[in-house]
């Protein structure tokens, strides 16, 4: 039986978009019989692949960030579905690593909590080896900083542990997660994600 997180329902609020499609893709016109625009984008809190509607009269620009979430939306008709990897345009895979990286700069915080309170996955194995370049004795550097005082900012981090790009890292670990055939998700919820 599931428990109360995996039944819960999550939605993305804003997403920001990697391509914009004037005419819809035949795979989105054969399966949700759309054939309005469309907008590929990615979703700013759970990094959700999805696919809009816009607003009739609505042109939208790649890198923009729209309202998505429940209540009036300025630009977005409609949420069409969620996509994988696999489902994006050449564009909005190009796109990506840098709206990936735009989202991390604009929540530095949030990613930095991550090396504050990550836990291990088991006996084996600590959340934080998830990221590349960090192995065990890295990761013992980052426990005994962080039981010391807590991060601050990715500078502090890369100050006190010799993580030499700790943002580098989130975006890298984050850009694996969208690709898929992950094992552990850490930052991309698209199982629980819910349209």
């Amino acid at each position: 039986m599931p428990d109360d997180r995996q039944r819960e329902k999550v939605y993305e609020e804003y997403a920001y978009i990697l391509d914009y499609l004037p005419f819809p893709l035949p795979s989105t016109v054969a399966r949700l019989k759309w054939r309005g625009p469309i907008a590929q984008a990615l979703g700013e809190d759970y990094f959700t692949l999805l696919e809009l509607a816009p607003k009739v009269g609505v042109t939208l620009t790649i890198g923009e960030r729209v309202f998505i979430g429940k209540g009036e939306r300025e630009k977005i008709s409609k949420v069409l579905r969620k996509i994988g990897f696999e489902d994006l345009t050449a564009t909005a895979r190009n796109e990506l690593p840098r709206i990936v990286e735009l989202i991390v700069a604009r929540n530095e915080q949030r990613f930095v909590r991550f090396f504050n309170e990550a836990q291990p996955l088991t006996t084996r194995l600590h959340s934080l080896e998830l990221l590349r370049g960090v192995g065990k004795k890295l990761l013992w550097d980052i426990l005994r900083e962080r039981s010391k005082r807590p991060f601050d900012s990715f500078e502090d981090i890369k100050a006190r542990t010799r993580i030499p790009d700790p943002r580098k890292a989130i975006i890298e670990r984050i850009l694996e997660e969208l690709r898929g055939n992950e094992k552990y998700y850490l930052f991309v919820r698209w199982r629980r994600a819910s349209y």
